[in-house]
């Protein structure tokens, strides 16, 4: 998985150049110093929330553009692998696992599962895509040829318009899965 430094100086220097802006008018619009900018598209800097969101504002794109990982291949997040943006006004900060693209439809569901019986899923409509996060217990979930053991906090997103599983392997087993159709 890409390191999220080297997806945000990947992005961002992408959307200055789509916007045909130089460091130096992306940074005076953003209200940021020239060197930060300059750090970020390198991937030295250490941006804040309040950072990425003045660069969004500045570039006409929201947050989530900035660090969201626009994979088409399934996703998997561990918990232990998150790698949130630190507010600078806070103890907060913000993990974007998926972005909602646009004109999609979501819906979010709270799954709670026991041991036994697996559930198996047909294909969803074309262009569905499940996304899970496991609260509690522990799980195999995913395409039904390669599904994926969870533990609590890990995510997982996988195409739901092919075979998937989601198989409970503790006892109070939990999750939150959003159905998201383009």
């Amino acid at each position: 998985m890409e390191d999220l430094r080297t997806r945000i100086a990947r992005t961002l220097r992408r959307e200055r150049e789509r916007a045909a802006l130089s460091v130096s008018e992306l940074a005076r619009r953003a209200g940021i110093s020239k060197a930060t900018v300059s750090q970020l598209e390198t991937g030295s800097g250490n941006p804040s929330v309040e950072t990425l969101w003045a660069l969004g504002v500045a570039l006409g794109v929201p947050f989530a553009v900035l660090v969201d990982q626009q994979a088409n291949a399934p996703t998997l997040i561990r918990a232990e692998d998150l790698a949130g943006v630190p507010s600078s006004a806070a103890a907060y900060s913000a993990t974007l696992l998926s972005a909602s693209p646009p004109g999609a439809r979501r819906d979010v569901y709270l799954i709670q599962a026991e041991p036994g019986e697996h559930r198996r899923s047909d294909p969803h409509h074309p262009g569905t895509t499940e996304h899970v996060v496991l609260i509690t217990g522990q799980a195999r979930i995913g395409p039904t040829d390669a599904p994926v053991l969870l533990g609590p906090g890990d995510y997982l997103s996988y195409a739901g318009d092919a075979p998937h599983v989601f198989e409970a392997i503790a006892t109070g087993t939990s999750a939150v899965l959003i159905s998201e159709l383009r």
